[in-house]
């Protein structure tokens, strides 16, 4: 059995409507959530939200993200801070598991050196080499990732695959985090390369960690998408939905599914 706790770590400011088609053009503020996932085991973070290392790597032509994108972080908000008040530090992780290479979710890393991370390779490899341009397209800020982060790298394809309880389909297999079965990482591609989530068992019941599968979860329920403006930055538009229909069906079976930059009741505003 495993726990779930979830923080959150900065915000940033967009149009609804970017999040959830017919949502409005209002502004509205999306929380990046980072979670520690406790086991009987490990302590493993699921992202890292915002830092104000942050700001230190979106200088130059890397100021257009939070020009576009506008990020709020409270002084006593970085993932360290709260994890430091609950009584958790860097030496007590096993690990660091990145969704995808994002900012929003990767900006904090730099707070816990030395601390393994697991990640997908296909992510990795298809950010490691951007610059400029090219990198802010792909929301990647290199100057967010530390020197030696290949060096404390474990790819998911290196954990052990097994299959997953009938309870999770559309899904079959996952990767065995914890060594417990209770902490299954699975592929949720669209949203970017390499893009994963994690099923975790609470107690007798499944979550699912979607990351950023889904913007809202209006778009889970009645499979409505973001803006088609929003692919732009998005890697694959057919994967996306292929994802938010597995997503759908698993809300149907009252699975809960957890994501990153969930804001309460957007359609309603």
């Amino acid at each position: 059995m495993a726990n779930v706790t979830s923080f959150e770590v900065g915000y940033c400011t967009h149009p609804a409507c970017m999040a959830l088609k017919g949502a409005g053009f209002g502004s509205r503020c999306f929380p990046s959530r980072a979670y520690l996932i406790s086991t009987e085991r490990s302590l493993h973070l699921w992202d890292t939200g915002y830092s104000f290392h942050f700001h230190d790597a979106a200088q130059g032509i890397y100021a257009l993200y939070p020009t576009i994108t506008p990020i709020h972080l409270g002084q006593d908000e970085p993932l360290i801070y709260q994890l430091r008040r609950i009584g958790v530090h860097p030496n007590d992780l096993s690990s660091i598991v990145l969704s995808h290479f994002h900012a929003d979710h990767v900006a904090g890393l730099r707070d816990f050196p030395g601390v393994p991370v697991v990640c997908a390779a296909e992510g990795w490899n298809s950010v490691r080499a951007l610059r400029g341009l090219s990198a802010l397209r792909s929301g990647f800020l290199p100057g967010l990732i530390p020197a030696d982060l290949t060096q404390r790298m474990t790819f998911v394809s290196q954990l052990p695959r097994k299959p997953l309880p009938s309870a999770l389909q559309p899904f079959d297999e996952g990767w065995d985090l914890s060594g417990t079965e209770d902490v299954f990482l699975v592929p949720l591609p669209g949203h970017a390369i390499g893009h994963l989530g994690a099923f975790v068992r609470e107690g007798d019941a499944w979550m699912l960690l979607a990351s950023d599968a889904a913007w809202a979860h209006e778009s889970i329920a009645e499979l409505r998408g973001p803006s088609e403006l929003s692919f732009l930055i998005q890697h694959s538009r057919s994967d996306y939905y292929s994802t938010l229909r597995k997503l759908n069906r698993l809300h149907e079976k009252k699975i809960r599914i957890l994501l990153t930059h969930q804001a309460s009741e957007l359609a309603k505003k």
